[in-house]
């Protein structure tokens, strides 16, 4: 569908919806605040799937247009912007910066990737590799972008073996962004999800149980998207015949030493990392915030004594845009609750429907919505308040139903355009990678395999970490 007709569509069916709410007698259980905001709400979400429009831009118009309306108020509109997550998010980034100013990520893929043998090692190494990288750098774009020069070294190791060099750049974007499930800062989407759980229902999830939810999830998918990768993108011939890939192939790629003695900045930024990584991890036993420590470790980080980083670097690399972004649809999710709109929208939902039968709908739904929406934030913002408020209506837990849902969102592999990490991966000068097709073949198999994966978390694993489907 072309760009004119997409956004042809989505202008008629937001209008027509806006025309049956401005009628008083069309549906007389909704309350006029409700109108309001399933108005702005629905403009939003067309604009956000049918227009070229930035997605800040369209989620700062709705917030705005909320506000001037009476349905928030100002307080909850600008109090966004100081909620704990996305502090959390702010100092996470300046630590990346940190981390990625002493070249640390170098020495570790020299570390990890040069012990591989075989291409099956190869593929799970860098697999396990990447997955680290969620606990030190933010977002998946971040990630994706720390990552690059890893694969460009592999690539150039490879380069007489071109069917691997396809998969290993179909595999490091798959990874990234199957794995960001591991922590609380792997997405914007997942602090949006833990803000809508906050304001619907009163349950806070920390940094440590999101670590505990997340992280075995993470591991799961990652490898066994992994082995999908790999059998979906090589022959058997291809995987046959030793790999050596030395410290010196990376060494040309990386502006820091990956080898040697390490410098003092690396040894200050290594521990700065591993502390802070292990107050997040045990903060039920200190009750610090993970804010509040991840703020601690960004000024120590930016110090002009101890730090790797300036201030104004590192804060540079922050995406200011995200963090509006997640503010104003933090208070659309308000707006949505506090004026009944969400419960009025899953009232007529078949009121029989069983725990895993909510719980597949949700999972489907959630992995297909990147085809509609391509901003992994957004597809939460608009998933995730309605799931929240289905749930007590199925009998299901609605952390389970939010965790189910953020998870399942994370599949975004069916078009070059459906994530950042696909996107950059696509067309890397100089190197072959995937077409299209690639991505389709891996979908087709992939997609049902990580959506029966994140069902058998939900009914399965979550509840022995206690997180039951039911309440």
């Amino acid at each position: 569908m072309t760009l004119n007709l997409r956004l042809a569509a989505a202008l008629c069916v937001a209008l027509s919806l806006c025309a049956l709410l401005a009628v008083p007698a069309n549906f007389p259980a909704l309350g006029g605040d409700a109108r309001l905001t399933l108005a702005v709400f629905a403009l939003a979400t067309c604009a956000w799937i049918g227009t070229p429009v930035d997605d800040t831009y369209i989620a700062l118009g709705a917030g705005l247009a909320l506000t001037a309306t009476g349905v928030i108020s100002s307080d909850t509109l600008f109090g966004t912007l100081g909620d704990a997550t996305v502090w959390l998010l702010i100092c996470a980034f300046v630590l990346a910066a940190a981390v990625a100013r002493t070249g640390l990520a170098g020495r570790a893929a020299a570390f990890l990737v040069g012990g591989a043998r075989t291409v099956r090692q190869l593929t799970h190494l860098t697999t396990a590799a990447l997955v680290v990288t969620a606990f030190a750098v933010p977002a998946t774009s971040g990630r994706a972008a720390l990552a690059l020069p890893v694969f460009l070294a592999l690539a150039k190791a490879l380069a007489d073996r071109g069917r691997l060099v396809v998969m290993l750049a179909l595999l490091f974007p798959t990874v990234i962004l199957l794995s960001a499930v591991a922590t609380l800062i792997g997405a914007g989407a997942h602090l949006i999800t833990v803000s809508v759980l906050w304001e619907a229902t009163g349950d806070r999830i920390g940094f440590t149980q999101w670590l505990l939810l997340g992280l075995p999830l993470a591991v799961a998918s990652s490898h066994l998207a992994a082995e999908t990768v790999l059998l979906t993108t090589t022959r058997r011939a291809d995987r046959e015949g030793p790999v050596h890939i030395t410290a010196e192939v990376i060494q040309r790629h990386s502006e820091s030493p990956v080898t040697g003695p390490w410098t003092q900045a690396e040894k200050r930024c290594a521990l700065l990392l591993a502390t802070v990584v292990a107050l997040w991890c045990s903060e039920p036993l200190h009750q610090v915030s993970a804010a509040v420590v991840a703020l601690i470790g960004a000024v120590v980080a930016s110090s002009p004594a101890l730090g790797t980083v300036g201030l104004k670097d590192a804060l540079k690399t922050v995406p200011w845009s995200l963090l509006l972004f997640m503010a104003a649809t933090m208070a659309m999710g308000v707006a949505l609750a506090d004026s009944g709109a969400a419960k009025w929208l899953v009232s007529g939902l078949p009121g029989h429907v069983g725990p895993a039968v909510f719980l597949g709908v949700v999972v489907a739904v959630s992995t297909a919505a990147h085809l509609v929406l391509q901003s992994r934030s957004a597809r939460s913002s608009v998933l995730v308040p309605l799931v929240v408020a289905a749930a007590a209506g199925a009998g299901v837990n609605p952390v389970t139903a939010a965790l189910a849902s953020t998870a399942a969102a994370g599949f975004c592999h069916t078009l070059p355009a459906s994530a950042k990490p696909v996107t950059l991966f696509s067309d890397v000068p100089g190197v072959p990678t995937y077409t299209p097709r690639d991505l389709l073949r891996l979908s087709a198999v992939l997609a049902p395999l990580t959506a029966a994966l994140v069902l058998f978390f939900a009914a399965a694993v979550w509840p022995l970490l206690g997180v039951p489907v039911t309440r």
